[in-house]
């Protein structure tokens, strides 16, 4: 029988590797202008054999002049500086000689004033982010530590758009872990904190307890605790934060207009009744806060709607905006019913089924769908805006002579070259050897560098070369003569392989005659068109677009009359096809683009 033993072998193969200057070189190509400046800044700091050339540096001609001045005769010189010589009486500076003994006060030397003082960045403001937006409103609540604690868990469960992401059973868990592992002692909390101090709210889901190897008394303690640093969390501008979907979002921000509806009621009624009593004016009384009963009114009381009630029903106040609060917060518990009850419909927009859904007529289904569309479905969105992103043109097409040639846009970016003082120091005999190999090191980068970034402009110019040969049409007369330009058809062209030209449009952008376009703009897969010529992917949805803009809204187009008004214009698409373009550009189908009367 065998026997299992360690052995040797040797086997040759044939592997294919990214050297590092390869790698560099696919790098560097695929950086923006702005990318690659700040690529060949760091590279200055970190290689000292690099250096950039400035514009006071003298060239081979300045130092030619300066040696031609050296070996003039010196009779020359000496008749040039008689010429020049100058009174010394005028070389004295009196201003500053007088300046220390007339000036009372102690004055530092100019050279001791010259300190780096703070850039200006560092005054501008960064822009709230959400988080800092709730973070803020949190230090202005009253809130127990435990409260407080779990409220700013939810908060850092809440995207970028408003949404809580975890579900009860996820944030109970996690906030469980949490508490162990910081060993703040708020569980402990938890199990003596009376149902008072969590204001009686029990969640919905609760995790199992053995899961989390807690006490099941603590767990529902933690599991009411969230539930009521939830219901802050809800409460917190902006309206419809914290929710899990987008029924629960709309409806906070409905459910809180609704109040706010009933509250400027309630404000109305109290100020007339007040008048009233009074015989003043309306317009000049000032209404008292709500809930505070009115002096002399017996239909105010603790019990606020119980004497709002008796008001109506006994008619002994006058009420001229009346049926205007009451028509507004009808409207308003219309739409929160189709919110909670009818968001398909909503979605279709189709208003008669959503009539027929709530009982009301057409004309009042259509001011609660007004009134729902002035809500936000992303209400964190309008403190997570970006920055605007800066542009700045890599090449530009340039009209010379009735023909377009490329101009690589290289202002403001650095001038690299060789420092020589480097170089001697490598022929100097005295050199170390540890020295010399890092020297021919650094060197040996330095020139890689370089010889990369001369490839990327060269790669980038026959690139954009090739474009400007394909989209002469385009460069002349608009968009609408943009033609189907594949990067295999480029790359072919120029010979190289369809990822470097990938890499070379990546993330540029060309200035033309037409506006500013990144440079993968002009890479367009096309269609059949009129004649056997090619109509680009973005003309397509372009048309697409302008026919679905410019149909009747009572009898919107299908995908199939699409179809065949495209095919009228030479383009040969199919139904299947202009749906996913339609789709593409979020265009709702004919159902849902019908408006009816």
């Amino acid at each position: 029988m065998a026997l299992l033993q360690p052995r040797l072998s040797l086997k040759v193969a044939q592997r294919q590797i990214l050297t590092p200057g390869l790698m560099q070189m696919v790098s560097v190509l695929a950086l923006n202008k702005l990318e690659l400046k700040e690529m060949i800044n760091t590279e200055i700091v970190e290689n000292p054999v690099l250096e950039e050339l400035e514009e006071n540096v003298p060239l081979l001609d300045d130092v030619a002049g300066q040696e031609a001045e050296r070996e003039r005769p010196a009779e020359e010189i000496v008749a040039d500086a008689q010429r020049d010589k100058t009174d010394p009486f005028e070389e004295v500076d009196f201003g500053s000689y007088f300046q220390e003994y007339l000036d009372p006060g102690f004055r530092s030397p100019n050279n001791y004033e010259l300190m780096e003082k703070p850039s200006f960045e560092n005054f501008l403001s960064q822009p709230s982010t959400l988080a800092d937006h709730l973070f803020w409103q949190l230090g202005s609540l009253i809130l127990t530590p435990e409260v407080h604690d779990a409220a700013e868990y939810i908060v850092g469960n809440i995207d970028e758009c408003g949404y809580l992401t975890a579900t009860d059973e996820e944030l109970l868990e996690g906030y469980l872990r949490e508490r162990v592992a910081l060993n703040t002692g708020s569980l402990d909390n938890l199990a003596t904190m009376s149902p008072s101090g969590l204001e009686g709210v029990v969640s919905n889901g609760v995790a199992d307890p053995a899961t989390l190897g807690v006490d099941p008394a603590i767990v529902s303690r933690a599991s009411a605790l969230l539930a009521c640093a939830l219901k802050t969390v809800q409460q917190m501008d902006p309206l419809g934060i914290a929710a899990r979907n987008l029924r629960e979002c709309l409806l906070i921000q409905i459910r809180a207009h609704g109040q706010d509806l009933r509250l400027a009621r309630e404000r109305h009624i109290h100020g007339q009744r007040a008048a009233r009593m009074n015989d003043v004016d309306p317009e000049d009384v000032e209404t008292p806060p709500l809930g505070e009963a009115i002096p002399g009114d017996p239909t105010t009381s603790e019990d606020s709607e119980a004497g709002l009630q008796a008001a109506i029903e006994a008619e002994v106040t006058p009420l001229d905006e009346a049926p205007l609060h009451d028509a507004r917060i009808e409207i308003s518990d219309t739409a929160t019913h189709i919110i909670d009850k009818h968001l398909s419909l909503l979605q279709k927009r189709d208003l008669r089924e959503l009539a027929k859904a709530v009982g009301k007529s057409v004309e009042h289904t259509q001011q609660a769908f007004d009134l729902i569309r002035t809500l936000d479905p992303r209400p964190g969105q309008r403190y997570n805006r970006s920055d605007a992103r800066l542009i700045e043109p890599d090449v530009a097409f340039v009209k010379r002579d009735n023909e377009y040639v490329v101009v690589m846009n290289e202002d403001d970016l650095p001038t690299l070259r060789l420092n020589q003082g480097y170089r001697r120091m490598l022929k100097q005999d005295g050199t170390e050897k540890d020295v010399k190999d890092y020297v021919k090191e650094r060197y040996r980068s330095a020139l890689q560098l370089i010889r990369n970034i001369e490839q990327r402009k060269n790669t980038i110019l026959r690139t954009c070369e090739s474009i400007v040969r394909r989209q002469h049409e385009f460069l002349e007369r608009g968009v609408e003569h943009l033609k189907p330009m594949m990067i295999k058809e480029v790359a072919e062209e120029i010979g190289v392989h369809p990822s470097t030209v990938s890499r070379a449009v990546s993330n540029k952008y060309v200035h033309t005659a037409q506006g500013v376009f990144e440079l993968r703009f002009f890479f367009s897969e096309g269609v059949n068109g009129p004649e056997g010529a090619g109509t680009p992917l973005m003309l397509l949805k372009r048309k697409v677009k302008k026919l679905i803009e410019e149909e009747d809204a009572r009898k919107p187009l299908t995908d199939d009359q699409l179809a065949h008004l495209l095919q009228t214009q030479g383009i040969n698409v199919t139904r299947r096809t202009v749906a996913k373009y339609r789709e593409d550009l979020r265009i709702p189908s004919t159902h849902q683009r019908r408006k009816r009367d």
